[in-house]
């Protein structure tokens, strides 16, 4: 047993140190396709986190008229909690905070933002429904709060951050199709390194299965190959999304807190998972490439 493994191991690197030129473009291809699939899925966390920060987890906001009074705010927050089966929480939001607000929200938009003085700026509450999987309750609510008195205008994140939406909209499926077409033109690299280390190695194959060895004791150096491929594919890819990563969130740290946009990173263990199935992504790869290739020209 331990001398088959032996075997397998020194086949592959004997096939991989043959063909370094087509074995250094396979693990280039991987890496490259395999850090664009980890960069879309890093993209995609950091537009979540920022729009998290931005609505706090609140899906309505009802603006009241600025200078309304005490009495007249809290008229409309004694309404608000008497719909205790549609609103779940009810935070109120001054004048002040609104306007602290907006400068996140439209942190991109400076000519509304000139226009946006604290003096004419409304106060707000913050909704939470009990409900936010349903379109038609959040409409029922909408058209209700609408009606109070000094409520000036009812929106919901969706509104707010649209543009932000439409971005990840945009930047998301673009660069997974890219990393795909990558992975496809990895997989592709890989199975004709294997056909071209098989073909070398035809009469070596021919003598093996004279003297009686099996399809898969032929067919394991390559797929190993292919595997490893792969698996190099992925490690430096994760380590270059990893560096790419820390090297974005120190930039982003440099930049104003009241620029709006801090949120726009990944500090959490997220990455460490992407880099992990980075990894095993390529591994996949590898193997299914190989092992077509190596099942299809076993008898060379």
């Amino acid at each position: 047993m331990i001398s088959r493994i032996r075997y397998m191991f020194r086949e592959m690197w004997a096939s991989l140190s043959r063909q370094l030129t087509l074995t250094f473009a396979a693990v280039i291809t991987a890496t490259v396709s395999l850090f664009l699939f980890g960069m879309t899925l890093l993209i995609q966390r950091a537009f979540d986190n920022q729009l998290s920060e931005w609505t706090g987890g609140v899906e309505m906001i009802v603006y009241v008229k600025h200078g309304a009074s005490a009495d007249e705010v809290e008229f409309i927050r004694a309404q608000l909690d008497a719909q205790d089966t549609l609103i779940d929480t009810v935070e109120y939001c001054d004048e002040a905070c609104t306007y602290a607000d907006a400068q996140k929200v439209f942190a991109a938009d400076e000519t509304f933002l000139d226009a946006l003085t604290p003096d004419i700026i409304p106060s707000s509450f913050k909704l939470k429904p009990v409900s936010s999987s349903s379109g038609d309750a959040l409409k029922s609510l909408k058209d209700l709060v609408t009606q109070l008195p000094n409520v000036i205008d009812v929106k919901t994140p969706d509104e707010a951050v649209a543009v932000l939406g439409e971005l990840k909209s945009f930047f998301g499926p673009r660069t997974l199709v890219m990393a795909l077409v990558l992975l496809f033109a990895s997989a592709l690299l890989i199975w004709n390194t294997i056909r071209t280390a098989m073909f070398a190695r035809r009469r070596e194959i021919e003598v093996m299965k004279l003297v009686g060895a099996t399809n898969w004791f032929i067919r394991l150096p390559f797929m190993l190959e292919g595997l490893l491929q792969g698996v190099v594919g992925g490690v430096f890819g994760s380590l270059a999304l990893l560096y790419m990563n820390q090297d974005w969130t120190g930039g982003m740290e440099a930049i104003d807190s009241n620029a709006g946009i801090k949120g726009f990173v990944v500090t959490d263990g997220y990455p460490w998972w992407v880099c992990l199935s980075m990894v095993v992504l390529g591994a996949f790869v590898g193997a299914v490439g190989s092992g077509t290739a190596a099942s299809k020209f076993l008898d060379v």
